[in-house]
């Protein structure tokens, strides 16, 4: 009740017919990947779709200010190589190869190609602490003009949300949420700062914080809940229980017989 006036002020819950889509679907994390398929691949992306899933995916800036889907900040993990993605170029980037399944790193444009509105999608755009992300959010948005597919845009960082705010207000903008043990007065304090900051219409909540009165608050007064990552079956029971819709992975997509695939 003490934050209740200044969220519904700063953060007011999207109208049913804008946000309400995010609840009638279960998203694959980094699409539907395992020992052969790659996290945020065109195969993993083409599982999902063949599923009926929807597709939550991860995008980061290159140094020419372009738009690619790739979790991490560096080459090593997913192609085993050394490479800074927001130093090297389009052209360098994409020709990449990942190390599970071979395919290259997809851009943005090419994953909206690809998905063409068949399923909703959700970016979860990956900036660096105390670095500017206007270059990241102007690349996804240049990206997205014209797409016509269900697709939303979330980030832990609450800029993002703020940038779509002011200069985007027709993408749907989430906030990423994990508690980190943080239950507290000032814990809470700063998780509706963010969700101010924000102006987010949806929260992406960590499951193991699940059940939270944070989130269970936002919920109730209109904001979708989705919480990640759903990798087991119990998971996904705290996930229909606590929330409005997984994003799972592994086990936790098993029910939908959309198990990654070996």
């Amino acid at each position: 009740m003490l934050f209740a006036p200044i969220d519904n002020w700063r953060a007011p819950p999207p109208e049913p017919h804008v946000a309400g889509g995010l609840k009638a679907h279960i998203f694959a994390h980094r699409g539907v990947h395992g020992p052969d398929v790659c996290e945020n691949s065109p195969a993993a992306f083409a599982a999902a779709i063949d599923a009926g899933l929807g597709i939550e995916c991860d995008v980061r800036r290159t140094a020419d200010e372009r738009a690619v889907v790739f979790h991490d900040a560096t080459l090593d993990r997913l192609a085993g190589r050394t490479g800074q993605l927001d130093q090297m170029g389009i052209g360098d980037i994409t020709q990449v190869p990942l190390s599970v399944g071979g395919e290259l790193v997809p851009t943005l444009r090419d994953t909206l190609e690809q998905v063409a509105g068949k399923v909703p999608l959700l970016l979860e755009l990956k900036s660096e602490r105390g670095r500017s992300l206007h270059r990241l959010c102007r690349a996804v948005r240049r990206d997205l003009e014209g797409y016509v597919g269900s697709v939303a845009v979330m980030s832990f960082d609450p800029r993002v949300g703020a940038w779509f705010a002011g200069r985007a207000p027709h993408v749907l903008r989430g906030l990423v949420v994990t508690e980190e043990n943080s239950r507290t007065f000032s814990g809470t304090v700063k998780r509706h700062m963010a969700l101010w900051h924000a102006r987010a219409q949806f929260l992406a909540y960590d499951v193991r914080d699940l059940p939270s009165g944070f989130a269970a608050a936002q919920r109730k007064r209109g904001l979708p809940l989705l919480t990640w990552t759903v990798s087991s079956p119990s998971l996904r029971q705290r996930a229909a229980e606590y929330a409005d819709a997984p994003i799972a992975e592994g086990a936790g997509l098993s029910q939908n017989r959309a198990a990654s695939p070996s």
